[in-house]
């Protein structure tokens, strides 16, 4: 019955949706003043107050569902009954509910299971503040006897793509729509009202009535499919589902659609793949569908612990705000995560989607089976799916760099995130978060990626996983739960010795912000500590005096060293000391295994320098990535000066990785390399030193592109980061590369068929424009404005005719740039934007905004006008200049 349908009238494909939540294990506790303890749904944190302290249900509860039609275009609407348990006597229940209304009559049956007993209900109260629902009772629910709270709920579909949320779409020529759901964190209480809190876990009886030209999905298998009529005779569809496992509200899920999808079993998990019919038909989420099994059986090979549902929805959504969402039994993915288009020669494609399949059904243990007790341990969820994403996807694409990647895409962003001012904690007090964040504003870098750059933490982790699964599975945990049972496996070995338990070195890092920076002095062979600030910011000071436990992996002169452990903010470690030779030296922190930086003395940069120069591969590729990273965030922050940063890019000749290639240019290059207005002192300085060290590894994958592009198909890093490196080689002026742009561009304007390597399109068609004439602009605007064009071929082309040398093409441009009938309003000051920052386009544009101030702040208000102004602003070098502005 989960069979995409024919398409049919389309109407809003969801009627009503009857979610019940059932057995909630556990409530909010709190005591009140004269020691009686009470329970209550916790409010949405950051968002006005308390709710009201009634005394609330002690939940074990189950529920059952029926639906009612909603109104014909947005509306939607549903019947809900939560089975409870009293656990202390009490004469009101409060939910969470936001922005529903009641419909009909609340009651209250019970208690169970007497034959008709109930409790008079005197009202429902509505309290937007604190998104709860108050049922007020003229008699008494008493305590260790069990109930049914019956509501009626009407609510509205919006398009905004959180709550239960409706999309329009476009699928093989005819528009259409689909009613999808996103709760997480808190938005199960705008769709039904709930206990809506992550402790407390409920089975659900689903029911969804619809439309009978679409398919629904929930969590669990659908068990029945029937028909019904509303009051005018229409025909509706019913689809009920298995109960569900034990689980938390924001986990619920409802898609209602006309999808497609293709199947495999894996272990006698029925997993099927939904999609837009044009999409399954061309075979786009087919590499999804091949690599999801895998993966699962993988994930319970390695933890020991089975998926306990016996089938998995994924749904590519074409519209989809959270990116990817873990609901149990039913995937919600926007569909540029989860589509590979067949004729895709490149790897970097299948990498993303393969980590963020593998980061979700990750999920399916952490954060489903075993959920955070609240949000501020939310890194319990996120933090070790992150970790098992990269295992997951080493698995199904054992050809990419995935150490590699993962150093490049997750450590080195969240070390530049994790030192700036006001960054919280891992893990924060309810209280704290309560008052100083959003609930939102946790799903971030440091949630998701922060204690898996901790390999002393993982090394550990998946040893005792499995009884920590079990241990807690269906219900809730935190984290000194997972520290209890690392430490079980310490105490059970011999091999490691730790100078203080478990959860004292993991709460130095997991309860305090930022990290630390170790300095090495040699001469003595002391190692200190300190909190990682800018010393350039007054206001960024140690007011916390911080001191993290952090284990040193090291080798010296190329071998591997014993784990040595830092517990105090300054520590002499005899083995550190180095003899007079040059050849005598330390690395620590090896393949970026502890999450920290460190600064070396000058003694020990300079024989690293040497060493690099004469042999980089003695250091290991992450490990010389970690180290050009730290010393160019150490010059930002104050620590050193750049020479000595400098001194460790000597080498660069001989470097072969363009993922360290990147972190170079990353640090050297200006971020917009088309302008060399602001860069007039460094940009000969760059030229001089930075051309002659790029040209070993320009011209080896320059090779590949004039001879055989289709053999970087398996170069992950050259699919990320080439057209960063030949961009900044043409930005130079390498000549090679302007005339390789201006060949590929040839070709491309002798047969428009032919490809421009998709590695590096954006630099050929920017320099084959800069140093051709009318006709090279011309050929780009006549392309830009080609039927066939996508919107990302328009885009590149859009900035390529920016790059034009001539100064009457800019003009025209510009002008062209004002025409309703050739661009729309938004891509004039795109337009503006891009010929900016040119060289010969700064002063060009200024003229232009000022001639047309006029018209371009009539027609296109004041915001686009004004941004142009901003990067006029921004580049502005002279005085005369700013007052003109």
């Amino acid at each position: 019955d989960g069979r995409s349908r024919a398409p049919g009238f389309q109407q809003p494909p969801a009627a009503v949706l009857l979610p019940t939540p059932a057995r909630p294990s556990h409530v909010c506790k709190a005591v009140c003043p004269g020691g009686a303890v009470i329970t209550r749904p916790r409010q949405v944190l950051g968002q006005g107050p308390h709710p009201p302290p009634w005394p609330t249900l002690a939940s074990r509860s189950r529920c059952l569902g029926a639906a009612l039609p909603p109104r014909p275009q947005t509306g939607r609407g549903g019947h809900l009954n939560i089975t409870v348990r009293c656990r202390q006597d009490t004469d009101a229940a409060v939910l969470h509910s936001s922005g529903l209304r009641s419909r009909g009559a609340a009651a209250v049956r019970g208690p169970l299971p007497e034959p008709g007993a109930s409790v008079e209900v005197a009202g429902l109260r509505q309290e937007a503040a604190g998104e709860v629902a108050v049922l007020e009772l003229r008699g008494r629910l008493r305590a260790g006897r069990r109930y049914v709270l019956q509501l009626g709920f009407q609510g509205w579909l919006e398009e905004d793509l959180d709550g239960l949320f409706l999309t329009r779409y476009t699928d093989q020529g005819r528009s259409s729509m689909l009613v999808a759901s996103q709760l997480e964190p808190t938005y199960a209480r705008t769709v039904y009202p709930c206990f809506d809190e992550p402790a407390m876990k409920a089975t659900f009886n689903i029911r969804i009535v619809h439309d009978p030209s679409y398919v629904a999905l929930s969590n669990m298998p659908a068990i029945d499919v029937s028909e019904m009529k509303d009051e005018n005779g229409s025909l509706w569809t019913v689809t009920t589902f298995n109960t569900s496992l034990k689980m938390s509200t924001y986990l619920t899920a409802f898609v209602i659609c006309d999808f497609d999808y293709v199947t495999r079993t894996e272990r006698g998990n029925e997993i099927r793949i939904w999609a837009r019919k044009e999409a399954v038909k061309n075979g786009y989420v087919d590499y999804a569908l091949n690599i999801t099994g895998p993966i699962f059986s993988f994930l319970e090979d390695l933890l020991n612990v089975s998926y306990p549902l016996p089938k998995t929805d994924l749904v590519a959504l074409p519209d989809f705000g959270a990116g990817a969402m873990e609901n149990w039994g039913l995937m919600t993915f926007q569909e540029s995560s989860l589509m590979y288009l067949p004729s895709d020669k490149f790897t970097s494609r299948k990498a993303m989607i393969a980590i963020i399949v593998s980061h979700e059904l990750g999920h399916q243990w952490f954060g489903n089976l075993v959920t955070m007790n609240w949000w501020n341990d939310l890194w319990l969820n996120e933090g070790l799916s992150s970790y098992f994403e990269y295992l997951g996807a080493t698995f199904v694409e054992p050809k990419l760099p995935l150490d590699k990647i993962f150093y490049d895409h997750v450590v080195q962003p969240v070390l530049r995130e994790d030192n700036e001012i006001g960054v919280r904690s891992l893990s924060e007090s309810e209280d704290k978060i309560k008052g100083s964040f959003s609930l939102m504003s946790l799903f971030d870098s440091i949630t998701y990626n922060k204690v898996k750059n901790t390999k002393f933490f993982l090394f550990f982790v998946y040893s005792k996983l499995m009884s920590y699964l079990k241990e807690f599975s269906f219900s809730n945990a935190n984290q000194d739960n997972l520290w209890t049972h690392i430490q079980m496996v310490i105490d059970a070995q011999d091999e490691v010795h730790l100078p203080v338990s478990v959860k004292q070195i993991m709460d130095s890092w997991t309860c305090q912000n930022g990290f630390p920076v170790l300095t090495l002095n040699l001469t003595t062979g002391t190692i200190s500590q300190e909190h990682f600030l800018d010393k350039k910011n007054e206001n960024s000071t140690d007011s916390y005096n911080n001191t993290w436990i952090i284990p040193i992996s090291w080798m010296r002169n190329g071998s591997s060293q014993p784990l040595i452990w830092l517990d105090k903010s300054s520590k002499v470690f005899p083995e550190m000391q180095v003899s007079e030779s040059e050849y005598d030296w330390i690395l620590l922190n090896v393949n970026l295994s502890g999450y920290y930086r460190v600064n070396y003395d000058q003694l020990n940069l300079k024989r690293l320098a040497r060493l690099l120069e004469n042999d980089p591969k003695a250091i290991p590729a992450v490990s010389r990535f970690q180290l050009i990273d730290d010393v160019f965030a150490l010059t930002q922050f104050g620590y050193i000066q750049i020479e000595t940063a400098l001194e460790l890019t000597k080498y660069l000749a001989r470097e072969d990785e363009l993922f360290i290639w990147n972190v170079v240019l990353l640090n050297l290059v200006p971020e917009d390399l088309e302008s060399t207005l602001k860069s007039y002192e460094v940009y000969p300085l760059l030229k001089k030193y930075l051309l002659k060290r790029m040209l070993p590894i320009y011209h080896y994958y320059a090779g590949f592109i004039r001879q055989n592009v289709d053999a970087l198909e398996d170069d992950y890093f050259a699919q990320v980061y080439l057209e960063k490196l030949f961009a900044t080689a043409c930005w130079l002026g390498l000549q090679d590369c302007l005339n390789l742009s201006s060949e590929l561009y040839a070709k491309w304007m002798d047969n428009p068929e032919y490809k421009i390597p998709f590695l590096i399109r954006r630099t050929v068609c920017c320099y084959g424009v800069a140093v051709g004439s009318d006709k090279e602009w011309n050929f780009a605007w006549e392309m830009y404005n080609h039927t066939g064009s996508t919107k990302e071929d328009k885009d590149i082309l859009l900035s390529a005719m920016s790059c034009a040398k001539e100064s009457w093409l800019l003009y025209r441009y510009l002008q062209y740039g004002l025409s309703d009938t050739l661009f729309s309003s938004n891509c004039t000051s795109i337009i503006i934007l891009y010929v900016v920052t040119k060289d010969i386009g700064h002063r060009i544009a200024w003229e232009f905004v000022t001639e047309n101030w006029p018209l371009l702040s009539e027609r296109y208000d004041k915001q686009p006008a004004l941004g142009s102004l901003y990067f006029c602003g921004s580049l502005a070098s002279s005085s005369i200049f700013m007052c003109e502005l």
